[in-house]
């Protein structure tokens, strides 16, 4: 009866994480700030790089602070609220709660990337992968988010940077796993990091062309210069 009951919580916590995920926020920000649809602008994209790009640093900042407490919020918040409505861990057991507090953040991404409020396209689930894994491991989101920074610094790319991030994420969880340092890394964390990873590179194929091609575009490039169709794409 408590395995069922688990069960029940775990998958409404997720459900819940998924819905959470969705709310789209640069679009929210491209209607509330100028009246427009970010999807319309830019590289036309709905994440916090568009955002930065068309509407200022300011609204691209906030987009990308509330993406990612987006997954914060449930692996901290939803996935503990549903272990403690099933009987708390005495009852469900900690793998249960590890495994929950995985799957809440998993659900988050995959809403924010398929939000189910703008026809299942979203952003690309940088920023609310970062609030998941600074969450789950937060060594591994530092080693991502210390790779992304200097990569951008460099380059100036922030697809690059979003994609050097990912692996580095994937490659630091599965290490982490392995060898329990500098902390004990749940499998199923670098399991789910694996597969974060390869979807966010996934989605921005696009951006792997223009980079290989030469025209992808730099960060801190004016909006009016950013082709309406073509770009840089992360969020």
């Amino acid at each position: 009866m408590e395995v069922s009951f688990g069960m029940l919580w775990g998958v409404v916590a997720v459900l819940a994480s998924y819905i959470v995920g969705g709310f789209p926020t640069a679009i929210f920000a491209g209607k509330i700030i100028r009246g427009i649809d970010i999807r319309q602008h830019g590289s036309r994209n709905a994440g916090a790089t568009n955002v930065w790009r068309v509407l200022g640093a300011g609204p691209g900042l906030s987009v990308l602070l509330i993406d990612a407490g987006k997954g914060v919020l449930a692996v901290m918040g939803i996935a503990p609220l549903a272990v403690t409505l099933a009987g708390g861990v005495d009852a469900t057991g900690a793998d249960y709660a590890a495994i929950l507090a995985i799957l809440c953040g998993f659900g988050t991404i995959v809403g924010h990337i398929w939000t189910v409020w703008a026809r299942f396209k979203g952003g690309k689930g940088v920023g609310t992968s970062a609030g998941v894994f600074f969450a789950l491991a937060p060594w591994c989101g530092l080693a991502a988010f210390l790779t992304f920074a200097v990569t951008l610094a460099i380059c100036r790319y922030v697809s690059l940077g979003s994609i050097c991030a990912a692996f580095v994420l994937a490659s630091s969880a599965i290490i982490q796993s392995l060898t329990s340092y500098p902390t004990q890394l749940h499998p199923a964390t670098a399991a789910i990091a694996t597969i974060v990873a390869t979807v966010v590179i996934v989605m921005h194929h696009g951006n792997i062309s223009r980079l290989l091609n030469g025209t992808e575009n730099r960060f801190g490039k004016p909006s009016s210069a950013a082709p309406t169709d073509s770009g840089e794409q992360s969020g």
